[in-house]
């Protein structure tokens, strides 16, 4: 019982900020669309986000640690709400400076909520640590769960509702700040292990370098990313001539997604026993 109303705490401050992330998603590009820029420029905003999450990558992990957990956990809560009200904006460097912001609070997003969980699960209720899957398969459930129903919402408010494609991402303010509040006012505190940032980075290279098959691990999954991103750019402009609903494609991708990954659970663990090479 303890853990499990633990378990609830956590996922009560993390959910909301997971559904805030997913209903960004839908109709960014058909917003900055809206706002009269070209598509290389549309192309240059994407690029400022997925630069800043990259650059912020790199030294997040230590930033967490100083910083505290739950701090940053509230951090992302505060950028990515600030991101979203600047979609508000016509002009281009604010919205540059939106994207950058949405890049540094989607950083924190996939790492403080994590790692303050993980901590808090080991070292404060010294739960056994066989038990964190079942947590972190319960958020993938949900996530999954979150993503179709952000499409169906950003499409019912921009195009139900008529209040066009900035609606999605005013509904998400409200969900960052109630994730940020939940985990200020019910979470406690706790901190890594303090590391100068070059030397954190500089064992990550060496890691790298020194294992040929995580290289090249790494390279595949970049390849792969690379590609996710290409088509995250690519759906909106090849759907839309078509008049299809951009949310309910959103929801059928996030859906395929999700029937995809449970296919590969059931391959692995089932009567094929497949084995993931």
């Amino acid at each position: 019982p303890a853990f499990r109303r633990f378990q609830r705490e956590f996922l009560l401050g993390y959910f909301p900020a997971l559904a805030a992330d997913w209903l960004q998603g839908p109709l960014l590009f058909q917003l900055l669309q809206s706002r009269g820029f070209l598509r290389s420029q549309i192309a240059a905003l994407y690029s400022c986000g997925f630069a800043s999450n990259v650059a912020f990558g790199l030294v997040s992990g230590v930033f967490v640690d100083r910083l505290g957990r739950k701090k940053s956990c509230v951090l992302s809560s505060g950028l990515c709400s600030v991101s979203c009200l600047l979609q508000l904006s016509q002009d281009f460097l604010a919205l540059a400076a939106g994207r950058v912001l949405a890049g540094l609070g989607t950083s924190l997003l996939f790492s403080a909520f994590e790692s303050w969980y993980i901590h808090e699960h080991l070292e404060r209720h010294d739960f056994p640590a066989e038990w964190i899957p079942d947590t972190f398969s319960r958020v993938a459930l949900w996530n999954s769960g979150l993503a179709v129903a952000a499409g169906l919402v950003a499409e019912l408010v921009a195009e139900g509702l008529a209040l066009g494609p900035v609606a999605p991402f005013l509904v998400a303010v409200p969900f960052l700040a109630l994730s940020g509040i939940f985990a200020g006012k019910n979470w406690d505190e706790n901190y890594g292990k303090s590391r100068p940032c070059g030397k954190a980075c500089g064992e990550g290279l060496r890691g790298l370098v020194s294992d040929p098959w995580a290289l090249l691990l790494g390279l595949v999954q970049a390849l792969v990313e690379s590609i996710l991103f290409i088509f995250a750019f690519l759906w909106t402009p090849v759907l839309e001539p078509h008049g299809i609903p951009l949310g309910i494609a959103f929801s059928g991708f996030m859906a395929a997604s999700a029937v995809g990954s449970a296919l590969f659970r059931r391959g692995i663990s089932g009567r094929l026993q497949l084995q993931p090479l």
